[in-house]
């Protein structure tokens, strides 16, 4: 599949002086229900990704292989550009590089990759931690090396907010943004004050995740360097709900015709690709009139 036209429109995003919010998806219908409603961007995270595929928690058990495939999934439902959390990039800086090859290869318009410690470490005691500067280089360099098409984005992402506070993250990011990559994804950005410090050092385009709520204004954020602000996963965990409510209700012998918020015929044939299936029956499986 031709995958430009989406690269292209992401990095357009990424080239402007705005702002956006992703649209948290985890399939194919739910990248198709984020295009119709105007999403720029799609997010498709790890921990999403291990909800899922594996039904599991989000501690690192899921492949490269698993990711990628769903990463796929997702991407040939829709044009909507995708940015991927790829984690460490499953692996030491040669993991990283085979990851960007594969992640590219199944559509993706944008991954990160981060210097965080993974998989949990043996006596961490639950304990995160970042690896040194120089192996972070490393691996966004070899991000960087993975790539073959210049149109996909890369981003260089850490949780130094969080764990190691400002001045580590303005090291880190001052030494990452070097490497060849597009961007900067940092995590737990809580301050005007600390966005301010670190947009006076970012030379690229930012991404926020776990962002603190007093910074949560689009103009504001788009005037600090800002291009993409996670909101978090709230389609996952609705869908969830959802379908636990429906099942509980017909486990306790509710009729069918008594369910609520079941989607009508029509939205369905919106999102399940019903008119072109009718289309291309009517053009291949019917004979000429």
């Amino acid at each position: 599949m031709n995958w430009t036209s989406r690269r292209k429109a992401f990095r357009k995003q990424f080239e402007s002086n705005l702002c956006v919010y992703p649209g948290s998806v985890f399939d194919p219908v739910s990248a198709r229900i984020a295009q119709d409603l105007g999403f720029e961007i799609g997010m498709f995270a790890g921990s999403v990704a291990s909800l899922t595929v594996l039904g599991d928690p989000d501690h690192i058990v899921l492949t490269l292989s698993e990711f990628a495939q769903q990463a796929y999934r997702i991407n040939r439902a829709s044009n909507l550009p995708i940015m991927v959390d790829a984690d460490h990039g499953y692996g030491n800086a040669l993991n990283v590089k085979r990851t960007v090859e594969e992640l590219e290869t199944a559509g993706v318009s944008g991954l990160s990759i981060e210097d965080t410690v993974l998989p949990r470490p043996f006596g961490s005691a639950g304990k995160v931690e970042l690896t040194c500067l120089e192996e972070g280089v490393g691996k966004m360099r070899a991000a960087a090396a993975g790539r073959q098409d210049p149109l996909m984005t890369i981003a260089a992402r850490t949780s130094a907010p969080l764990l190691t506070g400002i001045e580590d993250t303005l090291e880190r990011i001052s030494a990452y943004q070097d490497t060849g990559v597009d961007a900067l994804f940092l995590i737990g950005i809580k301050s005007q004050d600390d966005l301010e410090k670190v947009a006076r050092v970012a030379k690229l385009p930012l991404i926020l995740g776990g962002a603190g709520k007093d910074i949560m204004d689009l103009p504001y954020l788009g005037s600090m360097g800002v291009r993409l602000c996670l909101q978090g996963h709230q389609p996952i965990m609705a869908s969830i709900q959802a379908t636990y409510n429906t099942l509980s209700a017909l486990r306790n012998g509710m009729p069918t015709s008594e369910l609520e918020g079941l989607p009508d015929k029509s939205l369905i044939a919106k999102f399940d690709g019903t008119r072109d299936y009718e289309r291309w029956i009517e053009a291949f499986l019917e004979p000429d009139p």
